[in-house]
């Protein structure tokens, strides 16, 4: 028998979005050896997460606030990550996948989570400067920046979306107008009262509405100056978002000619109807259905993953799915049909005063939808007896007032938590009991928020869930609960932040790796991967001059001077101190790409130069007189 260690299959994933990633992991945990892993992303990012792009938008959040796989979780688990790279063909009978600056990559699965692409209206100046969709880190940086020099802002639909990146803009200090073609906001979710008080609190904020307006012209000639709409109005604007819905990312099926409808039809297993392809998120279409929530996709994720690890116990029958407004301030539940018709009858709780109402639909005393507006603390109930089908006829006298006559806008209420069994869904997004939640706070001692969510991922995605979990938190600890969230670590080699760290370099006069090390009682001799290439940074920036630059602590690429491709060339990126150079050195790279044949110089997503297809063996340094990353 041979003794040599099976190859590992090699499995491609195009898109680092989170449907991908959370497939990736769930893989990892089950499979961690079993695939040769590379992940193309078409941003310049790590994995974020993409549905609090609208907290960075208000400010409440930063970009390194939200990401959740770091270029060092991606160097950690043995992934190759590419990106800014674009999959423009997908060769079905070689098993290849062909990038935009035409570099191959072979295949034994595919796993495609390509996304959705927002809807552009056609109308006349779409494509005025200043047109933008709202789906992505660059989206919300182009927001940002028009909000230092521009007044006025108008959002093309009164959806989940629009209204995000509307609070988003006032929040940066803009005048905002909603445009809105129905009567009623978020009628995918809400009724017509749900809806007017939403309305009602979003003006009170300083929000302006359209309503059941039909937009005709962005007008403007170098860049948009406003919206006109059928009726003759005008609206001034400097920047319009149009937030009036999502399409599939099919473009790839399309081209292999993969079968696919509205979405990338995928059977229970997430299979496409090439066996080798896979495919899960907002580019799929599974039973008729596209999602577009968070919950599913990572159901979709266990499911893939668990085929990918050739398992292949479970299935994905579809999703019940529910949504919360993540507007800071307004608390809102809806789940279901919340609608009805002549089978159903409705149960009401309607106070305006309080800015409070609830509205339940029931069939033959089962829940069959849901609207909770100003306080939503029975929301993961009324799912919970939603999904299970549970017959509510012996509770109906008490049903609106909640599993234990509590609510208070989702926080608090730590005898409500109590009450709920350990089956109960907490957390939509990551499919997260409550009992999971109690057995990770019990076996791990955990005592923050921050624990509880690095070790369950409950109320680490839309964060709607949050108020709950930490009631589940103060009904398991009492007085030991701690609200308070510790700042992260370095990494696991230390304690220490990495303000901590910057801080000690400086006034204890540390100038070299090992006694930094010493003298904070690191928990490694030698550091890691994650610490090294920061303590090197750190050092060269307090010590310039004296501190000499330790290449074993760059990072792999710099010390490698290159970055190596599956066909054994490198990619190599000669570095130019803060994006500076000289007609010299640009000839001197010139001279090179000639001199080596490189087939694809590109400028990337960072501004620099990369040098795809450089042959092994050769001092780059050398060749062109410039200095390698580093």
């Amino acid at each position: 028998m041979s003794t040599e260690a099976k190859a590992a299959k090699k499995l491609i994933v195009v898109g680092n979005g989170m449907a991908g990633m959370h497939a990736v992991e769930e893989l990892l945990d089950l499979a961690p050896d079993l695939y040769e892993i590379t992940v193309f992303g078409a941003e310049p990012h790590g994995n974020y997460n993409r549905i609090l792009l609208s907290l960075v938008l208000s400010g409440e959040k930063k970009i390194e606030d939200i990401m959740i796989n770091d270029r060092a979780w991606y160097d950690e688990h043995g992934i190759t990550l590419h990106t800014d790279t674009k999959i423009v063909q997908i060769e079905r009978g070689s098993k290849r996948v062909i990038t935009d600056d035409g570099q191959a990559f072979e295949y034994d699965r595919l796993l495609l989570a390509t996304g959705s692409d927002p809807v552009i209206l056609p109308l006349p100046g779409h494509d005025l400067p200043g047109v933008i969709g709202f789906r992505d880190i660059h989206d919300v940086d182009t927001m940002i920046k028009a909000t230092k020099d521009h007044k006025n802002a108008v959002v093309i639909g009164g959806g989940l979306l629009g209204l995000e990146a509307a609070n988003g803009l006032m929040k940066q200090g803009m005048e905002v107008t909603v445009v809105h073609l129905m009567d009623t906001l978020m009628e995918r979710q809400l009724d017509v009262t749900a809806g007017k008080m939403l309305q009602a609190n979003l003006e009170s904020r300083g929000l302006k509405f359209a309503m059941s307006a039909q937009s005709e012209t962005i007008m403007g000639e170098d860049r948009v100056t406003g919206l006109r709409l059928a009726d003759g109005t005008e609206i001034p604007a400097d920047i319009l978002v149009m937030a009036v819905g999502i399409r599939p990312n099919t473009t790839l099926a399309a081209d292999c000619r993969l079968h696919f409808e509205r979405g990338i039809v995928v059977d229970d297993s997430m299979l496409t109807f090439d066996p080798s392809i896979y495919a899960i998120g907002e580019c799929v279409q599974h039973r008729g259905i596209a999602y577009g929530l968070v919950a599913p996709l990572f159901e979709q994720g266990r499911v893939v993953a668990n085929h990918l690890a050739e398992l292949g116990f479970i299935t994905y029958k579809g999703s019940m799915t529910s949504t919360k407004l993540k507007v800071t301030g307004i608390d809102l539940f809806s789940a279901g049909d919340f609608i009805g018709d002549d089978t159903t009858e409705d149960i009401v709780f309607n106070d305006p005063g309080n800015g409070s109402y609830k509205k339940l639909v029931l069939k033959d005393g089962v829940i069959q939808g849901a609207v909770l507006y100003g306080d939503t603390v029975d929301g993961a109930w009324y799912f919970q007896l939603m999904r299970d089908q549970t017959d509510t006829q012996d509770i109906r006298s008490h049903l609106l007032f909640g599993q234990s006559h509590l609510g208070d806008s989702g926080h608090g209420g730590e005898n409500a938590a109590a009450s709920l069994p350990d089956d109960a869904e907490i957390c939509g997004c990551n499919g997260v009991c409550k009992g999971d939640v109690v057995k990770a706070i019990t076996e791990n001692n955990l005592f923050t928020l921050e624990e509880v969510r690095a070790h369950t991922k409950a109320s680490s995605s839309c964060g709607s869930c949050t108020g709950l979990v930490e009631q589940i938190m103060a009904s398991t600890l009492g007085s030991d609960f701690s609200t308070s969230e510790k700042e992260k670590p370095v990494c696991g080699c230390t304690d220490l932040t990495h303000e901590d760290v910057r801080a000690a370099i400086v006034e204890q006069d540390l100038k070299d790796i090992p006694s930094t090390m010493r003298f904070l009682n690191w928990q490694t001799s030698d550091g890691c991967p994650t610490c090294r290439p920061a303590l090197n940074y750190y050092l060269l920036c307090a010590w310039p001059g004296e501190y000499v630059d330790d290449a074993r602590s760059r990072f792999i690429n710099e010390r490698a001077h290159g970055n190596i491709q599956k066909d054994g060339t490198y990619s190599v990126v000669p570095r130019m101190w803060g994006g500076i150079t000289t007609p010299k050195e640009l000839r001197a790279i010139a001279d090179v790409a000639d001199k080596f044949k490189i087939p694809t110089v590109k400028v990337t997503g960072g501004q620099r130069i990369d040098l795809f297809g450089y042959p092994h063996g050769t001092d780059f340094s050398r060749q062109s007189g410039t200095d390698t990353p580093g």
